[in-house]
Order: C-alpha cells, then structure tokens, then sequence
C-alpha cells in the first residue's frame, strides 16, 4: 500500500514547528481594549479550529476565496489561518478601500464569503448581493462580529485540509497601470519557501520577540512577519497601528522590529529613541518601500544598529535581503534569497552585466502562480524560461549586491503602499473642468514618496482647486492614494510622440516635501 504522501499546506508546517509548551504566548495585544490580552499557541489552534468550523458552516469549501476587510486584530490573524485549514483561499482587502474598489474585487475574485467590519454590514450586504456573493460575516477589533459569535459553540478541533504546494493559499490584489487591479495567486509552496528561507536568513532564534505594527492585509505583515514568527514558536507584541510613543514604550520588551521607512524616520524623530532603549535589539527590519540612504545612516549614528534592507512585492513575497552578517549596504537591497534567481535586462530581454541598468527579472519556488483570471497579463510578464518581468529598474553592482534606481510604469510607494498613476488620474480627469492631469510620485521624507497631481484646467475654471480635487479624490479611493498637493498648468509637457514628460514634471516639483 503506498504511502500517503505528506501534506503541504502552510498550516501544518507551521502547526509542526510550535513549541513543545503550547501554553507559550504567541500574541499579546499591545493597545486598544484588550491591550495585555495574551493568546497562546494552544489558544491559536483552537480558536482557529472554531473559526475553520464556522467558515464550513457558512458555505466555505476547499479552494473558495474568503474576501476580508477588517480592522487588523488577532482573531483577523486566526482567520488568516483558519482559512488555509479549510483549504480555502484568503483575500485580504486593504481597510482603506471604498465602495467602487471593493465593488470590483468582489465581482472578480467571487469569493463564497465576504468578512467585513459590523459598521459597514449593510452597506457591504449590499455589494455582496450585486457581486453574487453568498455570505456576508462580520469581525470587529476587539473580537466582537457574527463570526466570533458563530465560532464560539464550534468544536475546539479541525482536522486541517490536506494540500499540495501548488495549491492556493492567497490572492492579494495588486494594481495594474490600466487602473483595475490584478489578483496574484499565492500558492502554499510560495509561501512555505519564503517563510523558510526568511526564518533561517534572519537568523531567528528562541528567545526572540517580535513587535507587530505592520498591517495585515499587506504581503510584509501578513506573510513575512507573521509566517517566520509562527516557524519560530515564539512571540510577539501586536499593535493595531504604529504609534512611536507606544512603540519606544514596548522596544524593551522586543528583540526584532519590522517596519517601512516611515517608522524608522517618525523613532528618529521621537526625543525619547536612544541608543540605550535599542541596545538590547536583535535585529531591525526594513521593506515596501525603499529607506532613504541618509536614514539609514542616521539610524546607524543613533543606535548602533545597520537597518536590514530588502526587498519584494506582492507576486514573490521577499526576493532579496541585505546580510544577517556582513555589510547592509545603505541604498542597496542585499542579494537575492537563497533558491532565487536574479537578474538585470534591457527591453528586449537581453541579460545585462555588472552595473548596467535595466528592468530587474527573477525565478524561484516564493515566485507566484499568475494572476486570477488574468492569463494573458500572466504570460506578458513572463520570459519563456519561467523568470518573471518585476517592472523595477535595477542593477547589480560587482560586490553583487542589488539595487533599485527606479521603477518602470510610474508606480508611486507612499507609506509602502503601491499608488499607479492611472488610477487616480481616470478620477481627477472625471472632475468638471478638468482637461487632463499627470500624477507623479515625489520624495517625501516620511512616506518615502507622496502622490501629487499636475492639473491642466478648462479655460476660465478657476473654480476647480487644489482643494475641491483632494476632496474629490478622496470620497473615491484609500487615503493613500490620495494626492498630497496638485499644481495647475496651461498645458502638460509632451514629447514628440505626445506623451506626457512626467520625468520632467517630477524634476520640477523634487524639492516640494523636503525637510525644512
């Protein structure tokens, strides 16, 4: 009789490197209501066998989307993982998306159940009828929601979905210079390799903390913070949001903090970050955006400590890391990860050499399985030997160390998150009055960069604003995205071929969000 082979889904490698005490402390909230509640392993096995119950009772099966937005809270974090016990597949939702964004993820992804914020209920009810979405659930911040409810009187046990590695574990949307946004299929193999190497290149080890103020329906605190904690059968400080009051508060308690650059710049900021606080830190972490090399060397002076730069996107998970020992290059993101092959190419597809410029392309087992419903855009990012086309601008200097020098398509990273140009552009160039406009990312020394608009009215319009087109835009897309300033001109500046010379717009308005 053969053999069973093993299963390969993310939860039962991580439920097999938890620690022999299950009563060791996994979460401990660090704020809001429950600040100094305290969730152990045996708790996440049990709550998120509850959860994987109730799921099933709502329709739920093997290879389903689950489509979440929720405030970021511990029991969001053990449907994360309640979900790939069923076997189904989650769909983090940014918690700044409204109504015409969520409208589409809704009606592309079709997922069995929709688990949104109680507040919202009716409205999401709404959306999901129009979408053809069976069920709706809801999950609050501090535990409260139908799904909790439902959960409570399931049994404390689940016997986990046996996977394969190909078999998927996420859909996390990612924008598209068009506008729509493509879903990028993450299997449990992607995710399984990823957290493994993570685990051993960042060296984590038995006694290490973590502190947890990233965002959870995002790639960096979703999978890369939580996943590698979880191989590690250790602890962390969870926190609903970045505050760097409470953040310089918990420091002492934390042995690994993972951040985007904006931490790092608003504790540089904070009278109270000293080297004294940090002389105890492990190991602190940077990504989704890229560090400004001068923070990276403020930080260095500060603390003592080399922020650990690298760098990933939505379809891979990490690609890179700068070394665990050995120089952190400011300005670089390090090498790629162990199993990840990189490389720098021009247009055409022709390899490049040591420090030549081009569109940064790799290949590896964290590389994702394409885009949901989108086969055609999969094979257009694709090179015939199976290394993925990123859009990031990049080379690879002789030490072998690489790095960003830009990014293909406009894409602008405010905060760490993706903004592309078209998107908001289609909604500035909807307002009356309004001719065309150009957004543009500029350096920005908290965001990393900041979105901003160059506007060319309708003659005699005065009455549209810099003010009336930030209203605007933000009763239609995430805060983030959102412009931080717009300038008005007579005409845009075009090349001969007319398109628009946002390089040269850019060029202008460089010096706009520098540091005073």
């Amino acid at each position: 009789m053969a053999a069973t082979p093993a299963s390969e889904n993310l939860y039962h490698l991580v439920e097999s490197r938890f620690p022999a005490d299950r009563g060791t402390v996994f979460l401990e909230a660090a704020d809001g209501l429950r600040a100094g509640s305290r969730w152990t392993y045996a708790d996440l096995h049990a709550t998120s066998a509850r959860i994987a119950h109730a799921l099933v009772s709502l329709g739920v099966q093997r290879g389903d989307r689950v489509a979440v937005q929720v405030e970021k809270s511990p029991e969001n974090l053990f449907l994360y993982l309640a979900t790939l016990r069923v076997g189904a597949v989650y769909l983090p939702l940014n918690t700044a998306y409204q109504r015409g964004e969520l409208s589409y993820f809704l009606e592309d992804a079709r997922p069995a159940l929709f688990v949104c914020r109680p507040a919202d209920e009716p409205a999401m009810r709404e959306l999901a009828t129009q979408a053809g979405v069976p069920a709706v659930a809801t999950l609050g911040p501090d535990g409260d929601g139908t799904l909790v409810e439902l959960a409570l009187g399931q049994p404390d046990s689940f016997d986990t979905v046996r996977l394969a590695a190909d078999d998927l574990a996420a859909i996390l949307y990612t924008s598209g210079t068009t506008g729509r946004s493509k879903g990028a299929m993450t299997s449990h193999g992607n995710l399984s390799s990823n957290a493994l190497a993570l685990h051993q290149l960042w060296r984590f080890q038995p006694g290490d903390t973590l502190l947890h103020a990233l965002p959870i329906f995002h790639v960096h605190g979703l999978f890369v913070a939580t996943n590698t904690t979880l191989l590690n059968g250790t602890g962390m400080l969870f926190l609903a949001k970045f505050d760097a009051d409470r953040v310089v508060e918990l420091l002492p308690r934390t042995t690994v903090m993972m951040g985007v650059p904006t931490f790092y710049t608003r504790l540089l900021a904070h009278p109270g970050f000293t080297k004294e606080l940090v002389g105890h830190m492990r190991l602190f972490i940077s990504g989704s955006a890229p560090l400004l090399a001068d923070t990276h060397k403020e930080f260095s002076a500060r603390t003592g400590h080399a922020i650990l730069e690298r760098y990933g996107m939505t379809e891979a998970g990490m690609i890179t890391s700068n070394p665990y020992d050995g120089d952190r290059v400011p300005g670089t993101v390090g090498f790629p990860l162990p199993g990840v092959e990189l490389r720098v190419a021009d247009e055409h597809g022709k390899v490049l050499g040591t420090d030549e410029i081009g569109v940064i392309e790799f290949r590896g087992p964290n590389l994702f399985k394409g885009y949901w419903n989108k086969p055609e855009k999969t094979a257009e990012d694709m090179r015939a030997d199976g290394f993925f086309i990123t859009g990031d601008v990049g080379k690879v200097d002789a030490r072998g160390y690489v790095h960003i020098v830009g990014r293909a398509k406009d894409l602008v990273i405010c905060g760490g998150y993706n903004v592309y140009p078209k998107e908001v552009e289609t909604v500035v160039d909807a307002i009356d009055g309004v001719v065309e406009s150009a957004v543009i990312g500029l350096p920005h020394p908290d965001f990393g960069e900041a979105v901003a608009a160059v506007v060319q009215r309708k003659p005699g319009r005065d009455d549209v604003t810099e003010e009336s087109i930030i209203a605007h835009v933000k009763g239609e897309l995430a805060n983030f995205k959102v412009p931080k300033r717009v300038w008005f001109v007579e005409e845009l500046p075009r090349n001969q071929m007319g398109k628009v010379q946002k390089a040269l717009l850019r060029d202008q308005h460089k010096e706009t969000f520098k540091k005073a």
